[in-house]
């Protein structure tokens, strides 16, 4: 195998006067193939032990047909005492047909002050062989076009079957629903109605109660904290009184909430939230952890201040 390159020497500190030189044997595994089959290139070199050899990198010089599949590890056949037998394998594919000769295999070998290159006693050919073709007992045609078949209903006959029956039983299925809905004195278009709206003052605590469990101003992050804040009081808001209040700044919230009848703690604590909040979200502020948490407890109990009153069952006042 021509024209391969070392990698680098291993050298060893210790060697001993009189050696035998590494025996390098090569083979092809197997020598003859079809084009774009694998084949093994394999060395083996029984050295001593103190002795450092190195296999060469394969390079395609000139034979850019050969592709290297796979560079196999070198692996250690046996042990005799000092003597060892070891082996690299290269995997490679060939592209082109023809013989070709790959040459005698090198391996570079090291000892004491001792640096050569050693080769195996034969040459390696490898033979690639392609497909032939006997054109004399087989014509080429064009190929033919698409044919397309005829429709049969009995192609789709057991689908239509099975869907027929699913059909069947969705229908059975929703006829005893809606017979025992009846008897309960309900329909089957009761179960498809939306959910009632929550009234606004149950939306707007819980909401506030999952903000205040999200721990937003406590991972210094008092913008979003905020914007939760004022946001759920502007639904409630608009919800609770039909206000416009997600349009609308904080002075005309509080001048459209002036004709209505609310508590002055509530109105002092809805102002200052609202004015609270645009600090924090426009100029940036960053209020105490007690300003946080007053706001927030501000928040609630102006929701709780202004909910509508329950309504109490009037008392018959009829005298017997």
């Amino acid at each position: 195998m021509k024209r391969l390159l070392p990698l680098g020497l291993l050298f060893v500190s210790a060697a001993a006067w009189g050696q035998h030189t590494p025996l390098v044997t090569a083979r092809i595994e197997p020598d003859s193939i079809l084009i774009g089959d694998r084949f093994d290139y394999v060395i083996d070199v029984e050295k001593d032990l103190v002795q450092v050899v190195e296999f060469p990198v394969f390079q395609p010089d000139g034979k850019e047909h050969l592709v290297l599949v796979e560079d196999v590890p070198v692996d250690t056949l046996a042990r005799d005492g000092r003597r060892l037998t070891l082996r690299k394998r290269y995997r490679l594919a060939a592209f082109e047909e023809g013989r070709y000769d790959l040459g005698r295999a090198e391996v570079l070998y090291a000892d004491k002050n001792i640096v050569d290159t050693l080769h195996s006693d034969e040459h390696l050919f490898l033979e690639v062989a392609t497909f032939q073709i006997d054109s004399t007992s087989h014509s080429i045609f064009d190929l033919k076009p698409q044919r397309t078949l005829p429709f049969r209903l009995g192609e789709i006959g057991g689908y239509i079957a099975w869907g027929a029956l699913a059909l069947l039983a969705l229908a059975a299925a929703l006829f005893g629903l809606h017979c025992w809905l009846r008897r309960r004195g309900t329909s089957l278009g009761t179960l498809f109605k939306p959910a009632p709206a929550l009234p606004p003052h149950v939306e707007a605590i819980r909401a506030l109660e999952t903000l205040h469990h999200q721990k937003l101003w406590q991972n210094n992050r008092h913008k979003q904290y905020y914007s939760g804040l004022t946001d759920i009081l502007r639904t409630y808001i608009a919800r609770r009184w039909e206000v416009g209040a997600m349009e609308m700044t904080t002075d005309e919230i509080v001048e459209a909430l002036r004709p209505l009848d609310l508590p002055d703690k509530a109105r002092m604590d809805l102002t200052a939230i609202l004015r609270d909040g645009d600090l924090v979200k426009f100029a940036k502020a960053t209020p105490e952890a007690e300003a946080n948490e007053a706001a927030y407890l501000k928040a609630y109990y102006f929701v709780e201040e202004t909910k509508p009153a329950a309504e109490q069952p009037e008392e018959s006042t009829e005298n017997r």
